[in-house]
């Protein structure tokens, strides 16, 4: 392969060494070198429908850039830093290979409008792979809110025992914030999915260049508009790394409530110790690292937003060099989620609740006060004065360190003559989440029904 530069007829002095290793790209960049073989075996299909190339040219370039792919992928390809780019290296070794028409690939197009399709056609590919991540782990989640649909623990609002729920119905809030998880990546494929290819540098080609048609060869369900727009934007990268962040942040907050509920202080459950670690010191120490590290990894993750924010709130119109500056934290960013979303596939269906230590942690706190105040309610006394009631109640309680449904009937009519002798059985768990029996509620036969929707709406 020569490593002569390919824009070199301009220049008359060599590209300083350490110049040369720090505008290069292809350490990280060749890993789009599928998406660029790909891009390019369409444009000489539609430069050679377009007369622009022979046949003869096309069938060589096409069968030329195979064998590259061949030996990319049997690890006997050498990449050089001194043609700086996956792009510039395929070209090149295709030129070795094939000779004369092998320079001719290039012809109306650009590495602006090239690098720009590559990008845009491994991140509509990750996307599909990151929706099928996300799918797999809700149906974990599906599988264990079937098994605890009846299992009680504390719900909490500012980490306070508030009301009684099922662990099925929690397992069933997490399985909604990767549906719409799911659906930010779906939204984002269906902008990113116009292809750049024939924008060339900045403003299109002198050629006649048939962009429907390449776009069509691609899958893209368009060409992008506007030549300019079309090299320089990177919207679709920040819109997915936005969509990661927020994906991210959802397993952060669930690696926080693991993390909480795997404790001593908590032990509502114990995670699989193929998810744990020890400590070098302490013989004692389980401890939960897998959820903590995909915490940690939630930052990495905003960090890589606000870093593609900030590459591209300056430049002005077209492609700049800032953008080689994309690549490596989208690529970190696919790696990352894609590793979290798998390792939480795995651990989700390990997961083993200690529903005594939540039925007992439930019975504290008294999580049942609402229902004693919807019971005065129904009884004809107005919220606002059954919330006093029952602020009475509890107060008598926290005195006597007692709970609500462990007072006597005599002692709640003291508050309220209005309280009857069915009063226990609204003060019981099972009667507290079996009343919240509508869609969105935690009774089990609710949490049930909607695991039933979510299987449907999976397929």
């Amino acid at each position: 392969m020569s490593d002569k530069k390919l824009w070199s007829g301009r220049f008359n002095e060599p590209t300083d060494a350490f110049v040369e290793a720090f505008t290069a790209s292809v350490e990280f960049d060749q890993r789009l070198y599928k998406y660029d073989i790909q891009g390019s075996i369409a444009h000489a299909t539609m430069l050679a429908r377009g007369g622009i190339l022979t046949e003869a040219e096309r069938d060589a370039i096409i069968a030329g850039l195979q064998r590259i792919q061949d030996r990319i992928e049997a690890g006997g390809f050498e990449w050089s830093v001194e043609l700086e780019d996956v792009h510039m290296n395929v070209e090149s070794a295709l030129t070795a290979d094939i000779g004369e028409a092998g320079k001719k690939l290039h012809t109306g197009r650009s590495r602006n409008d090239q690098v720009a399709t590559d990008i845009r056609l491994y991140l509509r590919d990750e996307i599909e792979a990151l929706r099928a991540a996300i799918r797999r782990l809700q149906e974990a989640l599906l599988e264990v809110a079937e098994r605890e649909a009846d299992t009680i623990l504390p719900g909490f609002t500012h980490l306070q025992t508030a009301q009684p729920v099922t662990f099925g119905h929690h397992m069933m809030a997490w399985f909604e914030m990767l549906e719409r998880d799911s659906g930010r990546l779906a939204d984002c494929n269906r902008r990113l999915n116009a292809m750049p290819l024939g924008a060339a540098a900045l403003a299109g080609t002198t050629y006649p260049i048939d962009r429907h048609y390449s776009a069509s060869l691609l899958g893209f369900e368009r060409p992008c508009e506007n030549s300019l727009d079309a090299v320089s934007d990177r919207d679709f990268a920040i819109e997915f790394t936005s969509a990661a962040a927020i994906t991210m942040m959802h397993l952060s907050r669930m690696s926080e409530e693991l993390i909480i509920w795997s404790s001593a202080q908590f032990a509502f459950i114990t995670l699989s110790d193929s998810f744990c670690t020890g400590s070098s010191i302490m013989p004692q120490k389980k401890n939960p690292d897998v959820p903590e590290l995909v915490r940690g990894k939630s930052g990495r993750i905003f960090g890589h937003l606000i870093g593609l924010l900030t590459l591209m709130k300056s430049q002005p119109l077209a492609y700049n060099k800032d953008n080689q500056e994309d690549k490596e934290p989208l690529f970190d960013t696919v790696d990352n989620l894609k590793g979290s979303l798998k390792v939480f596939a795995d651990m989700i269906p390990a997961i083993t609740c200690r529903r005594d230590r939540m039925r007992e942690a439930a019975l504290k706190g008294f999580a049942t006060a609402t229902d004693l105040a919807d019971y005065l309610v129904r009884k004809g006394i107005p919220f606002r004065d059954a919330h006093e009631v029952v602020g009475r109640a509890v107060a008598l309680c926290v005195e006597r360190e007692r709970d609500l449904a462990e007072l006597s009937l005599e002692e709640l009519q003291g508050f309220s003559p209005a309280i009857g002798e069915d009063v226990h059985q609204v003060l019981t768990l099972e009667g507290s989440v079996a009343a919240r029996d509508h869609i969105g509620g935690t009774a089990p036969a609710q949490v049930r029904a909607a695991i039933d929707r979510a299987r449907q709406r999976l397929g």
